[in-house]
């Protein structure tokens, strides 16, 4: 039973290890992402002139979708936005922060 009780703890605690860190992911989305979406997530008013859409990353629609879509459009594109190239830390953490910029 003891050995049941040591692997469960030493589970959680390596899952709270890689948990993703939202203000690491600040850091990150202020360095590589803000420019377009918003220091807040709306996009930025001069930057969405040039673009047909720029999605307000605080929607329910946006935050309705899973952190691996929102991982791939980092990573990979989608739609008009290109990867993000040189993205200045971890898609995962950038992920935890756009999840704290709910409406």
């Amino acid at each position: 039973m003891k050995i049941i009780a040591v692997s469960a703890a030493v589970l959680a605690l390596s899952g709270a290890a890689f948990a993703a860190d939202a203000e690491a992911g600040h850091a990150a989305f202020d360095k590589s992402c803000k420019g377009c979406h918003g220091a807040a997530g709306v996009p930025n008013p001069a930057i969405a002139k040039m673009f047909p859409t720029i999605p307000d990353l605080t929607s329910a629609k946006l935050q309705a979708d899973s952190d691996a879509d929102m991982k791939k459009a980092i990573t990979d594109g989608k739609g008009a936005m290109k990867p993000v190239k040189n993205l200045a830390g971890s898609p995962d953490d950038v992920v935890a922060f756009i999840r704290t910029l709910k409406k």
